[in-house]
């Protein structure tokens, strides 16, 4: 494949995303109109507890801000451009995501964003294809919003522009954060959960013998039955319910993704998951007399 076919091929395939999801962005942004308020009273006063629970996802559009849900800058993954292929392609595989921004000298100075789906079409899946790497000619262009728009807003303009990533800038001009549209459109729908996550029917996978990846809302009594050990400690987590409650408790805070946050009895829980507001998947790891214990 050449180089102008490849630049073809991406250009058809990311037209061919944006027109996927404008279909839905329409429908679900219909609900909030043109940047007003959606009437949450008549929903909140049904006796339909699933469209009341609508409408408070909804009036998240216009309640929330984008520095709401934004991940964070320390946290936000991206990538330099004078970037190699063979680094490019290795932080995808790392990161697990699709999007990366682009900088020159540092994040305050964004260039644009590079798609994965791109760079497998012009340089294959592997980066192996022999064409003259030049990530210019993939970058595609980012949105920009201030920490205190409306997330419903954002996500207009996102369905609007067909961009789907923009950084938060701040008053001076530098970089705050990161969020996607699928950053908004979980705070409507909940949490999105694609063919990499655990299985929605399982709470936890055992990866090896005394390491679980578990979703932060498996119950701890569950959890505590398959590994045979106490996870609750103390009179002050009588009212957690779930591996996520007891993290965020033990940590006195929602720690960031990569954070690890011990536990009394020597557990380990690594956040493999987090945004700003909650954490979404944990490894836990047992010592070795726990494991020894659990088997």
């Amino acid at each position: 494949m050449g180089e102008n076919d490849g630049s073809s091929g991406a250009a058809q395939s990311a037209q061919s995303e944006d027109d996927t999801s404008q279909g839905f962005l329409t429908r679900l942004l219909r609900g909030f109109g043109n940047g007003s308020q959606p009437d949450t009273g008549s929903m909140a006063g049904s006796s339909n507890g699933t469209l009341a629970a609508r409408g408070r996802s909804l009036a998240n559009l216009a309640r929330l801000r984008v520095e709401d849900v934004m991940v964070p800058k320390v946290e936000v993954v991206s990538v330099a451009a004078d970037v190699t292929r063979d680094e490019l392609l290795e932080i995808f595989r790392q990161s697990g995501l699709t999007r990366l921004p682009v900088y020159r000298d540092t994040l305050d100075t964004p260039l644009g964003l590079v798609h994965l789906k791109d760079f497998a079409l012009k340089y294959g899946f592997n980066g192996g294809q022999k064409a003259k790497f030049a990530l210019e000619q993939m970058m595609r262009p980012l949105l920009y919003a201030p920490p205190s728009m409306p997330i419903g807003v954002l996500l207009q303009k996102m369905q609007t522009d067909r961009i789907h990533m923009a950084l938060v800038i701040d008053e001076y001009g530098g970089v705050d954060g990161l969020v996607t549209i699928e950053d908004l459109i979980e705070q409507v729908i909940g949490e999105i959960e694609d063919e990499h996550d655990i299985e929605e029917s399982q709470f936890w996978v055992e990866e090896a013998p005394g390491c679980y990846l578990a979703q932060s809302r498996t119950p701890v009594d569950d959890f505590e039955s398959a590994i045979g050990q106490k996870l609750l400690v103390g009179d002050d987590m009588e009212e957690v319910d779930t591996l996520g409650g007891l993290v965020i408790r033990l940590a006195g805070r929602v720690p960031a993704r990569g954070e690890v946050v011990k536990h009394p009895d020597g557990f380990d829980f690594e956040v493999v998951d987090a945004d700003p507001r909650r954490v979404k998947r944990l490894r836990v790891r047992l010592s070795s007399v726990q494991k020894q214990a659990a088997e």
